[in-house]
């Protein structure tokens, strides 16, 4: 994969907000954002850190662009960011193994975030016991958005379903009015994503925990509802159209937003671009969770902090932990990022996709945690070439990926 240093993402200044730090520092940032809702939020952070007299050096990977590269690889290769946007246990303890990571306990005691953070978001930053992540915002990876005039057309109601079963009965009313009833994004990563959720959405009691878990469980793939959840991955590759394999997801959101189709099933980041459209709940697009949903998973982005490249350097890392954390800072990017704010103080002005989001926290065993904030990358990457196997294979039975997941597994 070709490295290249983006151009300045370009902001204004965050005037009176942030004091100017005595001693400036470059820090290079690294991230795997590309969408237009999702620079916008990073402008917010930008902001803020360049009000303090820092600069962000922007060292952007897109996740479309042939699959992630992390930062243990970056490093390898001889690419050193300063801070760098990853959720995956793995690369915090082979960065503490090697002596390079910045840990965060004291200083996010001490200036009281810790009071201000749901346990959801307190487990997603700690690794063993030590707070090494600073959370910025939290998704719910498994969400139906839907165009209300696409809706109204079609003379149905996206929130009468109680199951997949329902929603599907719908499509031929959908088409019938002249649209698509699905986006469908079937890039890679977008195919695995829509693995696990429909494994949180249609698992079966300790499945999902079972196989996204830190250590697998191998009964959990004898467990009859995996075979319905790759019959019912069958029947979204079935409503893929022929340019769905080279789109990227926002790209499918905005069909939707367009009014090309009903609905996309992706994360709620898809709140962002609707947004950015200048698009707003009540008149233009609705959210729910997967119909019937048993489990949503739940994303908390958060950034991690190289050490040992200067005192100066450190200092500026931990300014930016205290501004990505900072209220004001908070509810200003999860309104340009569609997500939902990780302080419990800064929600004041949460939306009604946001409230949905916050409720699914509070209902018992129902968020469970993203796999990458769980699972090793390697069993991530065994699940997700199983899934697009079977995608883009017709001849392949639910049996028969099941079958492939269960061989993968012992190699684990």
């Amino acid at each position: 994969m070709r490295l290249t240093w983006t151009r300045p993402l370009g902001a204004l200044a965050l005037a009176g907000a942030l004091t100017a730090s005595t001693s400036a520092a470059d820090l290079v940032v690294y991230h795997n954002w590309a969408s237009p809702a999702e620079l916008a939020a990073l402008n917010v952070l930008r902001d803020a850190l360049e009000a303090r007299g820092h600069r962000w050096m922007p060292l952007a990977i897109p996740h479309d662009a042939n699959g992630d590269i992390d930062v243990v690889q970056l490093i390898k290769r001889g690419t050193t960011p300063n801070i760098f946007l990853q959720m995956q246990p793995e690369i915090y303890r082979a960065l503490e193994r090697d002596g390079k990571l910045l840990h965060l306990d004291e200083q996010f005691a001490r200036n009281g975030v810790l009071a201000q953070l749901p346990q959801v978001v307190r487990d997603a930053i700690t690794i063993d016991g030590t707070i090494v992540k600073i959370p910025t915002s939290i998704h719910a990876d498994a969400m139906l958005y839907y165009n209300r005039a696409v809706a109204a057309a079609a003379g149905i109601d996206p929130e009468s379903w109680t199951s997949l079963e329902d929603m599907w009965g719908d499509f031929d009313a959908v088409r019938a009015a002249g649209f698509q009833p699905i986006a469908i994004g079937a890039q890679p990563w977008q195919v695995g994503y829509l693995t696990h959720a429909l494994v949180a959405s249609l698992g079966a009691p300790g499945v999902y925990a079972g196989l996204y878990g830190e250590t697998t469980v191998p009964a959990v793939l004898y467990d009859a509802s995996l075979l319905d959840v790759f019959a019912w991955l069958r029947r979204f590759q079935q409503e893929a159209d022929a340019d769905s394999i080279h789109r990227d997801w926002n790209m499918a959101t905005g069909m939707v937003i367009n009014g090309v189709a009903l609905l996309q099933l992706q994360g709620d980041w898809m709140k962002g671009e609707w947004k950015v459209a200048g698009k707003n709940a009540s008149d233009d697009y609705g959210c729910r969770f997967v119909p019937g949903a048993a489990h949503v998973p739940v994303t908390v982005d958060s950034w991690g902090l190289l050490g040992g490249v200067s005192a100066e350097i450190e200092a500026a890392e931990r300014a930016f932990a205290d501004l990505v954390v900072d209220t004001e800072v908070q509810a200003r990017f999860a309104d340009a990022k569609g997500s939902t704010p990780v302080r419990l103080d800064a929600r004041g002005t949460s939306d009604a996709c946001s409230q949905k989001a916050l409720e699914a926290l509070d209902r018992a065993d129902f968020a469970l945690p993203t796999p990458h904030l769980t699972a090793s990358p390697a069993w991530i990457a065994a699940i997700w070439t199983v899934a697009n196997d079977y995608w883009n294979d017709p001849s392949m039975t639910p049996a028969d990926a099941i079958a492939a997941l269960k061989a993968a597994q012992t190699g684990f």
